[in-house]
């Protein structure tokens, strides 16, 4: 019976929810990606290469068992059963990484910089002074050291 109340306490937690929360943007914010590099920017870099769609750039290392190659696309090869290196989508998938990791880092560093600029708060005005004859720590309101009975100012 503890083990459920020890699960419940954790999953009510706030942390918890907001890496339920984190979890679900970035993987909404991955697709994002996914679809400005595959759709947005490999499209003009394959034009720029020589008319090269990354997406189907691959190798074949063994020709597929239905079909004989040539294949025009992965899609054509893996139905065919061939066993292929798919270096296009793995620079695709590069590239993707790469954007997302530089969008987390800006974030990260935006985060780190409001920290930094955030006012810090005003050190506490000190309750006690010290009698200069004994040292020990006396009230700032005390006019008599209370362990010398020194006069103080």
């Amino acid at each position: 019976m503890s083990i459920l109340k020890e699960f419940k306490e954790f999953a009510v937690k706030g942390n918890v929810i907001d890496l339920a929360v984190g979890v679900v943007i970035g993987g909404a914010f991955g697709s994002i990606v996914k679809s400005l590099v595959d759709d947005v920017i490999m499209p003009p870099i394959g034009l720029l290469v020589g008319n090269v769609d990354f997406a189907n750039l691959f190798l074949v290392l063994k020709e597929g068992v239905k079909q004989a190659g040539p294949y025009a696309s992965v899609a054509a090869a893996k139905q065919a059963g061939a066993v292929t290196m798919n270096i296009g989508l793995f620079i695709n998938s590069l590239v993707s990484f790469t954007i997302v990791a530089f969008a987390i880092f800006m974030l990260v560093k935006a985060i780190n910089r409001l920290k930094r600029e955030a006012p810090a708060e005003a050190p506490a005005a000190p309750a006690t002074k010290e009698c200069r004859y004994c040292l020990s720590s006396v009230p700032l309101k005390a006019t008599r050291c209370p362990c010398c009975t020194s006069q103080l100012d």
